[in-house]
């Protein structure tokens, strides 16, 4: 057995899953092994979602596996990242025994993934310095092994930080950790990044494995397409744990006409903008004298520290500007996040805070 599937739990090692009807290899003209509707729903007109859906739609999983640039064996597509950081935590961490490592303030989809999976939560504390938060890799592995960690999570770009990772730390830390934890790099904000992804890494490190999503740069939040790259043995693991029919037929087909050449290249100029607009909005907030700090960000998205958040927080919303309220995050009682926005909207956050300053 290799290093990697000993961190898998003992007792799910052989697990075969559900085998549901679309997993068959069959071929037929008239369909009733899985005891579906002989006929569409009224409001169907396609007919596209009477059957169930391929658990792993074959058109869909090449288009992503040419995106990220992995094989079709290494990628598993779910629900969103969400469902891939349940999936992993359940598949490899057992209840009240096995560790998981978050660094926060960070995301906290690992967190209650570990909670509802009874493993313990060890936070090793982003570094706020000088160039912004930063990841203490030495002290996460130093904790890691401690603590006999199955997993740990590194969200890179951060969120809500912005900062991103190095791919020497991260290849030096899981080279650290091989045959102890696998070290779970969160990119669902890669794109906006200008570092490269850490699917470089992975023919050296077999314990690497990435989270990618369709939500954010892609645009595509409502539709739930997500994916977890890893080495194959594992991501045949994670399939047998996994719901029988994750991706439904409506949400593929939109992500796979998401993937055009034409939707992929107006995707590349947007992101653009949104780099452009970061660094712009970036200017004018650190302009303002109730600024007190602008963070660098590598991800679409500006972590603010304010004399005063709740006052902020407040002229934003009544002038129709919702952002996201971090002051109940570790280190971060006096922050908000600003979503990069459109110009426009962007400029709507820069007058309201400039009004505000004008009127106190």
């Amino acid at each position: 057995m290799s290093a990697l599937l000993e961190l898998v739990r003992e007792d799910l090692r052989g697990f075969g899953g559900y085998k549901s009807a679309r997993t068959e290899a069959l071929k037929g003209e008239v369909w009733l092994n899985a005891n579906e509707s002989a006929w569409a729903n009224p409001a169907d007109r396609g007919a596209s979602s009477r059957r169930y859906p391929d658990p792993q739609p074959a058109a869909l999983r090449s288009a992503l596996a040419e995106l990220y640039a992995c094989e079709e064996s290494q990628l598993l597509i779910g629900r969103g990242s969400d469902e891939a950081i349940d999936l992993l935590v359940r598949a490899l961490c057992n209840p009240g025994q096995d560790a998981i490592v978050v660094t926060p303030p960070v995301f906290g989809m690992y967190s209650v993934c570990a909670r509802l999976q009874n493993a313990p939560v060890i936070e090793v504390p982003l570094r706020d310095g000088a160039d912004g938060f930063v990841a203490e890799l030495e002290a996460i592995g130093d904790a890691a092994l401690k603590a006999r960690a199955k997993l740990v999570f590194l969200c890179s770009p951060s969120n809500p930080a912005g900062s991103a990772i190095a791919l020497d730390g991260i290849e030096s830390l899981a080279r650290r950790l091989q045959g102890t934890a696998l070290v779970v790099v969160d990119e669902a904000y890669g794109e906006f990044s200008d570092l490269p992804s850490a699917t470089a890494l992975q023919a050296r490190q077999s314990n690497i494995a990435i989270l990618r999503t369709l939500s954010k740069a892609h645009a595509l939040a409502a539709a739930r397409i997500g994916v977890v790259i890893a080495d194959s043995e594992l991501i045949e693991v994670l399939r047998r744990c996994q719901a029988p029919y994750p991706v439904p037929t409506p949400c593929a087909e939109l992500a796979l006409a998401g993937l055009s050449p034409q939707a992929l290249a107006e995707t590349r100029r947007r992101v653009a903008v949104v780099k452009s607009e970061r660094d712009r909005l970036q200017a004018a907030l650190a302009g303002l004298p109730e600024v007190l700090r602008v963070y660098p960000s590598q991800g679409n998205y500006l972590l603010v520290r304010f004399r005063d958040a709740d006052s902020a927080f407040r002229t934003l919303l009544s002038a129709g500007v919702v952002v996201r309220d971090q002051r109940a995050a570790p280190q971060l009682g006096d922050a908000l996040r600003i979503t990069i926005g459109s110009p426009e909207q962007n400029d709507r956050v820069i007058s309201a805070l400039r009004l505000q300053e004008a009127a106190a």
